[in-house]
């Protein structure tokens, strides 16, 4: 016959508390054992009674060896926990200090475009700012193309809406998007 199952409460009657608390600390040392020695497994358990008593099980050496054991490890995690954070920091500095140089060189186009500034710029200057140009005039165009595109499949979804609505004949074109503006617009 199956037992029922173990309402998970603390126990009141300390009788029954106590007795409950001897059989399972030896159930719990007996499995600890067991595994120890069925997997060839290094355990330690610590037991802290509510009067204050202490039982503790060591499967292999003794138990402060495998305090050591176990704080060796945990700090050898830590410093590799550092050291990824303390990476991780030195490249977030490495594009910050990056990103100032381009906004000073950046800064320092701007003032020589419009008139003022510290003096002329040197000729590598003026190729990394037509650099920064080029690249942020693509990401304008690319940006415009899909929002263009996006809005020809908005029309293009209307139309035919329409169209199977109306019942009417849809137009023919040989353009791709006929709805959108053509790329030469956009070219320097």
């Amino acid at each position: 016959m199956a037992r029922g199952k173990v309402q998970l409460k603390r126990i009141e009657n300390a009788v029954h508390r106590q007795v409950t608390f001897c059989k399972r600390r030896a159930g719990l040392l007996k499995k600890a054992k067991e595994l120890s020695v069925l997997c060839d497994a290094d355990v330690g358990v610590f037991i802290f009674s509510a009067q204050g008593k202490i039982y503790e099980l060591a499967t292999k050496g003794t138990m402060q060896g495998l305090i050591e054991r176990y704080t060796k490890c945990t700090r050898g995690f830590q410093a590799e926990c550092e050291a990824a954070i303390e990476k991780q920091v030195l490249d977030t500095k490495d594009e910050v200090n990056i990103m100032k140089h381009e906004i000073k060189l950046l800064e320092k186009g701007l003032w020589s475009m419009i008139g003022g500034g510290e003096g002329t710029m040197t000729l590598d200057e003026l190729h990394a700012l037509e650099k920064q140009l080029e690249s942020w005039i693509h990401h304008i165009r690319t940006t415009k193309e899909g929002v263009l595109r996006a809005a020809n499949k908005y029309l293009q979804q209307k139309v035919e809406e329409q169209h199977a609505f109306f019942d009417i004949e849809p137009l023919m074109t040989n353009i791709p998007y006929p709805l959108t503006i053509p790329n030469q617009v956009y070219q320097y």
